[in-house]
This record gives C-alpha cells, structure tokens and sequence, in this order.
C-alpha cells in the first residue's frame, strides 16, 4: 500500500488505515445536508447505503494499490476525527494524485483537513510519487475549496462533469512545493 500513511503523525494527528469497525462512526458524516452530493454520492440512498459504498471504494483502494484514505486520530482525546489521503484519480484521461479529505462534521471547521492535507502533500512529494498533486472539488464545496488553498493549491480548471459532477481541480507542482519551503 504505497500511498497510505500508517503510522505518520502531525502535530494533533495520526494516521492510520480505514477499518470495518470504524463503519458506525464515520456513518454520521453521510446524515449531513449536502456530503453525498459533494462526495459524488446518490443523495438519495441512507446514510447507511453511502457508508458501505465509500467503505467498499476504500477498501477496494487498498487492495489494488491505488492509495486511500488513512482514519485521522486525535491524539489528544483519541477520537476518530476524519479521512485524509493519497488517491490515484483518472482526470480527462490522465492518472493523477489527489488529496482527499473529509472531516466529521462535529470536527469542521478546527483545522483537522487542513493539517492532514498538508502532511499528504509533503509525503507525497518527499517520496516523489508525483510531478504534481491535486485536490478535485464540488463547486458548491467552499470549505474544501479553502483546504486546499490553504495547501498552496490554486485552481488549474473547471469541469462541468467529473463522474457526473461540476467540480474545480485545483493543483501544485513539487517545484512549487518545494520553492515554498526555501
């Protein structure tokens, strides 16, 4: 599992892989208005129905080696926060990689996406597993959008339809990464 970050830590997280008996917590991020729709997902299917979908597309991740999403921990209060990682995309025909994440929402808005974004990005680029990386973004997502701002990432383009939604792509090279931290 080449892009999956066992065992990384930033300053208030680890990292750690997705497991079945994390189902019930991570079922309440479905519950919220407008997350299967920013996800891709059917916003007509329960809670329940998108949790098995996102689990079986994590878990199948994991097991053909195209990244995944690593379980975000707390390590203050040990708490199960969110999902951040390394995704292999296919983007108008071109493999890419892509920093996902997705916060409970009991946990937006403290910073947690931002931190794991950035840990992602500088794993990502320390390994030289990518030329460049990218976060694809529902239009109407505007706290996803300020992630990966925040992340040094600026819009590269705008698709109408990217497995059926309207989404912004944003990107950063490794030259700008690393120009960055000069």
């Amino acid at each position: 599992m080449k892009y999956i970050l066992t065992g990384e830590e930033t300053a208030r997280l680890t990292f750690r892989v997705l497991k079945k008996e994390d189902f019930e917590t991570w079922q309440h991020l479905f519950e919220k208005e407008n997350v299967a729709v920013f996800l891709g997902l059917d916003p007509n299917k329960s809670a329940r129905e998108l949790c098995q979908l996102w689990f079986n597309k994590v878990f199948h991740r994991y097991e053909n080696d195209l990244g995944g999403m690593n379980v975000l921990i707390d390590k203050e209060t040990n708490a199960f926060v969110g999902q951040c990682g390394l995704l292999v995309q296919t983007v108008e025909g071109e493999e890419r990689l892509e920093i996902g994440y997705s916060i409970l929402p009991q946990f937006w808005g403290k910073g947690y996406a931002s931190e794991a974004a950035k840990k992602c990005k500088e794993y990502a680029f320390e390994h030289n597993f990518s030329e460049s990386l990218i976060s694809v973004v529902h239009i109407d997502n505007i706290g996803s959008e300020r992630v990966a701002i925040k992340n040094g990432m600026s819009l590269e383009k705008h698709l109408a339809s990217y497995d059926g939604i309207p989404v912004n792509v944003f990107s950063i090279s490794k030259t700008q990464y690393f120009n960055s931290k000069n």
